[in-house]
């Protein structure tokens, strides 16, 4: 164990291991972590949705606590070819040659990610004290007690010579809880300095809100589907993969009947903390439908959902503030602003990055464990008591 711990000297980072895979380079349980005295932790965050745009890529300074600087952040797409091995294994619950496939073209696509990152960002690798991976969810079905989220945690910390966390929601999930959302916390540094109570949004292939009261209390859960199922439908019936800027939905007509299936859905009753895998909404829309009033009508269902999570609020939120790709919808937004009592913004509108959100959590997350400090409570997952979650890769070994 000394010999490893040794490795960390670059870091000036002191881990001390419950239990340590010496053969691996694995840290199976929490490491207690202290931080240089004077100095943040620099880390970097990968993350990688459901819809499958590409790989996340961000970095911050961090304490674990408070987010003490923006470093660069971008997004490489991910290869077609990455894209269709992923979606043969969504709702996979057993490891096959096909999701071994996966989870090496998922690892291959992030170390690719971040070597180009530190090549066209500027960015030294050797200045990076940790990697926050959040992989690539395949399956999420929390009443089963699993999640899955397939990426090789210690192939990519050889690769790139950083101790990575990886593996992040599944101790949540062990523990009772929903093991979504985890950003919450991070959501709170963000906001702390503005009036409360604030509600963050991420709209990415599910949707997400965080509620921050006056008291610092967390309130998060997944309100329904995000843009997976517009994309979905956008790339089976046009030649594009994405509705930019909500400029198709903007055309169409939104189909009452399938908005009124949509919204009796006992998820919508259910009390939080709860949450969603990507495929568990189903849409019955008419065959006849045109594809424009298609999309309006599936981008209404999202903005719906999420304007619902109100009733779920120990307090109305003074601001909405939207991240994630739903957050350059302009039809979206338009519905959203609509829909919702309160100030409906972006996080552009606070200079935050709203496509990097997610990576920056996970990197947040990842100083949080190295810290024993909790990336998840029992008002944001369900779970019993507070988790520190993660599982920590070093590059030796």
């Amino acid at each position: 164990m000394k010999s490893d711990l040794n490795a960390f000297i670059f870091l000036g980072l002191r881990l001390d291991c419950l239990q340590f895979d010496l053969g691996g380079g694995r840290c199976i349980t929490g490491a207690r972590f202290q931080q240089r005295e004077g100095a943040g932790v620099r880390a970097l965050g990968l993350m990688s949705g459901t819809s499958l745009d590409g790989v996340d890529v961000a970095v911050i300074d961090t304490d674990g606590e408070r987010v003490e600087g923006f470093g660069p952040a971008a997004t490489y797409p991910h290869a077609e070819a990455t894209r269709e091995l992923v979606r043969a294994v969504f709702g996979a619950t057993n490891r096959s040659s096909a999701t071994d496939a996966a989870e090496a073209a998922i690892t291959t696509a992030h170390i690719e990610a971040v070597r180009r990152f530190a090549r066209e960002e500027g960015v030294d690798l050797n200045s990076i004290d940790v990697v926050g991976f959040h992989g690539q969810t395949i399956t999420h079905k929390p009443q089963d007690g699993f999640t899955w989220q397939i990426g090789d945690g210690h192939a990519l910390a050889r690769a790139l010579g950083r101790p990575v966390v990886a593996d992040l929601r599944s101790a949540d999930v062990a523990a009772g809880g929903q093991g979504a959302p985890l950003v919450p916390v991070f959501h709170q540094a963000l906001v702390r300095d503005l009036e409360l109570p604030v509600a963050v949004v991420n709209i990415g292939g599910v949707a997400n809100v965080t509620w921050v009261g006056k008291d610092g209390r967390l309130v998060a859960f997944d309100t329904g589907p995000g843009n997976a199922p517009i994309d979905d439908f956008v790339r089976k019936f046009t030649n594009q993969t994405i509705d930019l800027d909500g400029m198709i939905a903007a055309r169409g007509e939104v189909e009452v009947s399938a908005v009124r299936a949509f919204i009796s859905s006992s998820y919508f009753l259910k009390f939080p903390p709860k949450s969603l895998d990507r495929n568990d909404f189903h849409f019955d829309l008419p065959i006849s439908l045109e594809v424009q009033s298609g999309v309006s009508t599936l981008t209404y269902c999202v903005s719906l959902g999420l304007s619902s999570a109100q009733a779920h609020f120990p307090a109305p939120a003074r601001t909405w503030i939207v991240c994630g790709g739903g957050s350059r919808n302009a039809t979206m937004m338009r519905w959203l602003s609509q829909l919702i009592d309160g100030r409906v913004t972006t996080g552009a509108d606070y200079g935050w990055n709203v496509e990097a959100l997610e990576a920056q959590a996970f990197a947040f997350l990842a100083v949080r464990h190295l810290r024993g400090l909790p990336n998840s409570f029992p008002s944001t997952t369900g779970t019993d008591r507070p988790i520190v979650g993660g599982v920590l890769h070093l590059p030796s070994g």
